[in-house]
């Protein structure tokens, strides 16, 4: 089998090439970029003859049976820009969490939908797995080309389940988790073992603060929702707070991008200490990641979204079935939310794709929220497809975590003058 991955100089290709290998089932990987300076950094870290970096888009995807994108358009630096502006009008400005994520989107979607278009005529039996931010809103953009070819992948919910069955003291594979809602906006609604939901006791308990999500948001809450949220749920539940840590000191972006410039120069220039330089630049990405602070309880780690997407090809590829939280289109999954628009749900994946399976309804508030981010995601595609200012100020305003006309429209004035990609809004 042959994989292409879309945006192959990207800092984590290593971690899909990692995964990919220990599978043993695909021969060729071929790394595409548009950044012949980061294929080269990413090869070096590789050192594996069987990977073929790609600046040639139809080359990288003649003969894919499957296809990563993990694209980032405008780089790590329009990454730092989406936050400042967003900061500088008074709104959080997370990667793809309100502001930041919506601006991110409109960049993206032109970007990923020509892509979906190219791999429709040249690879059109690839199954396409995609991990460019924000990932609900991109797949959603794909799928309108692509159909149930293209499947988003985020390991958010899995390294929740992970926590919970941890402190539950069970295997995870052992659990059923019911899970709905958005990508980065949904809850943990019930844990199964046996048949049984474990999940009202562990509220119950006195156990919550030894995970993340505990930690986050307190054990009175958890215990109100009678959910578990995903832990990008804190943006809306203290978004205040989240906006004053993002103002006393370097923005996330800000941080990465520093240290990812950093990788790519010392690794062009010592392409022999690439690998090594990559795994420090790597380690200190992820002892930063949490925005919760850690315990020395043995409390599992985040992260993991490499193995999940093996798992998914896997599956795809006839070698069992797999049942992970993917970002697939609702067809009636998750009620109240229209069928073509990307949820993330617990899916059964088969050679015939990812199939959601139905759950029950979202409770009132949740449901709501959902649907006004979805509102603003689906607006946001069509100002990015159309070129609309109009519409991509009304997508603003309606994300709960901006809900200003007058905020809105500084917004998009501001990601305009930020990002040349955005010169077609008009």
């Amino acid at each position: 089998m042959r994989l292409t991955i879309i945006g192959g100089g990207g800092f984590r290709t290593p971690l899909i090439h990692r995964a990919v290998t220990e599978w043993g089932a695909v021969r060729e990987i071929a790394l595409y970029d548009t950044d012949s300076r980061r294929l080269a950094a990413i090869g070096a870290v590789l050192g594996d003859q069987a990977v073929v970096p790609h600046t040639d888009l139809d080359a990288a995807l003649a003969g894919a049976d499957f296809v990563f994108c993990a694209v980032r358009v405008g780089g790590t630096r329009g990454r730092v820009l989406d936050e400042r502006v967003a900061l500088d009008c008074g709104v959080l400005g997370q990667e793809t969490t309100g502001a930041g994520g919506l601006a991110y989107g409109l960049r993206g979607v032109p970007v990923l939908t020509a892509l979906a278009r190219r791999i429709a005529e040249l690879a059109p039996t690839a199954w396409v797995v995609n991990f460019t931010n924000p990932v609900g809103l991109i797949t959603e953009a794909m799928a309108a080309v692509l159909g149930d070819r293209v499947i988003g992948i985020c390991d958010s919910p899995a390294g929740l389940f992970r926590r919970v069955a941890w402190l539950l003291g069970v295997p995870a594979e052992q659990a059923w988790f019911d899970y709905a809602g958005l990508n980065h906006l949904g809850w943990l609604r019930a844990v199964r073992v046996a048949g049984a939901d474990r999940l009202p006791a562990l509220l119950a308990g006195d156990r919550l603060g030894e995970i993340e999500e505990g930690r986050l948001f307190g054990a009175p809450l958890l215990r109100e929702l009678g959910m578990i949220p995903n832990e990008y749920l804190r943006y809306y539940h203290a978004t205040d707070a989240a906006i004053e840590k993002a103002r006393t000191g370097p923005t996330r972006g800000a941080f990465l991008h520093e240290r990812q410039e950093a990788f790519y120069r010392a690794a062009v220039g010592e392409p022999s200490a690439a690998a090594r330089l990559w795994a420090r630049t790597l380690a200190e990405r992820e002892a930063t990641y949490s925005a919760a602070p850690a315990t020395a309880s043995g409390e599992p780690a985040g992260g993991g979204y490499e193995a999940m997407a093996v798992a998914v090809m896997r599956a795809l590829a006839g070698e069992g079935a797999a049942n992970p939280v993917l970002n697939v289109r609702n067809r009636g999954a998750l009620p109240g939310l229209p069928a073509d628009a990307v949820v993330e749900v617990p899916c059964l994946v088969d050679t015939n794709g990812a199939h959601p399976i139905a759950g029950d309804p979202l409770p009132g508030a949740q449901l709501a929220l959902a649907r006004a981010v979805k509102t603003a995601e689906r607006t946001t595609i069509t100002a990015a497809l159309t070129g609309s200012l109009a519409a991509a100020e009304d997508a603003f305003a309606a994300h709960p975590l901006v809900g200003d006309r007058s905020v809105a429209r500084r917004l998009v004035d501001g990601y305009r003058a930020a990002h040349p990609e955005l010169d077609a809004l008009r």
